[in-house]
């Protein structure tokens, strides 16, 4: 097995709670598949929102299914600021303090106080990959990525660890651009 993984841009987006699904999309909504994540059971959705902060807002934001527990939006920090938020940069799920926006949908609006972030990069691994990369749940490591212009070293990267995941790393297309990171992106973690 190599120890390479590949490296994926993971653009704007939005989990939703049942609950607020059905605020934006209507009573009994349902999330509409299409087309599969790289992750088990992990999907994009035909639904899209507007992500309004208190400068301007990001239409046809797109959801990712299934829905969640709690509602929670992922931007770049591009994205955040220029739309007038402050997202600090988290582990997804870890939204206590974030940033507040409202969404927007064709049948409602869900206001929240608190669940903005700039995803925190990581690499998604099963105990396996784990084992064979030497590294364990919620490790931090460097992950260098060979691009053709803009070779990189990307610190502070977080190993998550589960056995339902499959191995791929996931930064933000602030990140992927300033690496000019293209298709097949592979990664490999390194030791400083």
């Amino acid at each position: 097995m190599s120890k390479e993984f590949i490296v994926e841009t993971s653009a704007r987006h939005v989990h939703v709670s049942q609950q607020d699904l059905e605020i934006l999309f209507g009573k009994g909504a349902t999330l509409t598949k299409k087309k599969d994540l790289s992750q088990p059971g992990q999907y994009a959705c035909e639904e899209r929102v507007e992500v309004v902060g208190p400068k301007k807002s990001l239409a046809g934001v797109s959801i990712l299914g299934p829905v969640r527990p709690a509602t929670q939006v992922e931007l770049s920090a591009t994205d955040a600021r220029s739309i007038g938020i402050s997202a600090p940069i988290r582990e997804s799920g870890d939204v206590a303090g974030s940033g507040a926006c409202k969404i927007v949908g064709p049948c409602g609006e869900v206001e929240l106080s608190e669940g903005v972030i700039v995803a925190k990069r990581h690499i998604h691994l099963t105990p396996a990959d784990a084992e064979e990369l030497g590294v364990k749940d919620k490790e931090i490591v460097y992950v260098q990525l060979d691009t053709n212009e803009r070779k990189a070293i990307l610190g502070d990267v977080v190993c998550r660890v589960h056995e339902n995941f499959a191995r791929a790393m996931h930064i933000d297309t602030d990140e992927a651009n300033a690496v000019c990171s293209g298709a097949n992106q592979m990664g490999t973690i390194i030791k400083l």
